[in-house]
């Protein structure tokens, strides 16, 4: 499995308990704990399941306690706060409740797109705005398009409109929906922030060097 504080995919050696209380009577429930392997990270690892005869034994099957959520690697320090703020919130949830998650994933999008111009009645209606963006210097790539379009259809997502008032509706996803949600906050992520702040970075890098030759600064 991989690790859930630095990502390493590695082989551990889970000690496995059980819940007590009282005096030694046992709890349907157990715990197991492992410190990662990993030389550069030796953190502790604690996951819980609850057992039961019919219970399946497979690492999925286990929920994390320490951490609360597998890490998904550094928020860009270009993404503002409030909206790494949520995309963090929704990836601490996800283990617990995917529902959740989701609905924290789509209020994030919706500050991105209003945030860049993109505001309607609802997130569908604005996921649509982008999606027909007639500047080619900002429509988004093929790639992200499609996931980004992909989500209006989870959860039944269109009988949920996600407005002002609904905005974080819990409604049902099908497996894996949720964590699609937040790799398509992290494609968003590097498209509507990371990369506009490197293409500046460059400019302003050559701009520097033009004024040092006694040159005019670059266009656009």
């Amino acid at each position: 499995m991989k690790c859930p504080h630095c990502g390493v995919e590695a082989h551990f050696h889970f000690v496995v308990e059980q819940f007590t209380y009282g005096r030694g009577r046992a709890l349907p429930y157990q715990y197991r704990s492992a410190f990662c392997p990993s030389p550069k990270c030796k953190k502790l690892v604690i996951q819980y399941k609850y057992q039961s005869a019919f219970a399946s034994d497979d690492d999925e099957s286990w929920i994390f306690l320490i951490p609360s959520a597998p890490s998904r690697g550094t928020i860009p320090a270009e993404v503002p706060s409030p909206i790494a703020d949520d995309y963090q919130e929704a990836c601490n949830v996800l283990a617990i409740s995917p529902k959740a998650s989701a609905a924290l994933s789509r209020r994030c999008l919706q500050a991105i797109l209003r945030s860049n111009g993109y505001k309607a009645k609802d997130l569908a209606k604005e996921i649509e705005l982008l999606l027909n963006e007639p500047e080619t210097s900002k429509a988004i790539p093929a790639d992200l398009r499609s996931i980004v379009d992909a989500i209006r259809h989870f959860g039944n997502f269109s009988a949920h409109p996600v407005n002002d008032v609904t905005t974080l509706q819990v409604i049902d996803v099908e497996p894996h929906e949720a964590e699609w949600c937040l790799e398509v906050l992290e494609e968003c992520f590097q498209h509507f922030y990371v990369r506009p702040a490197q293409a500046a970075a460059r400019k302003a890098a050559l701009d520097a060097k033009l004024a040092l030759a006694g040159k005019p600064a670059s266009k656009g």
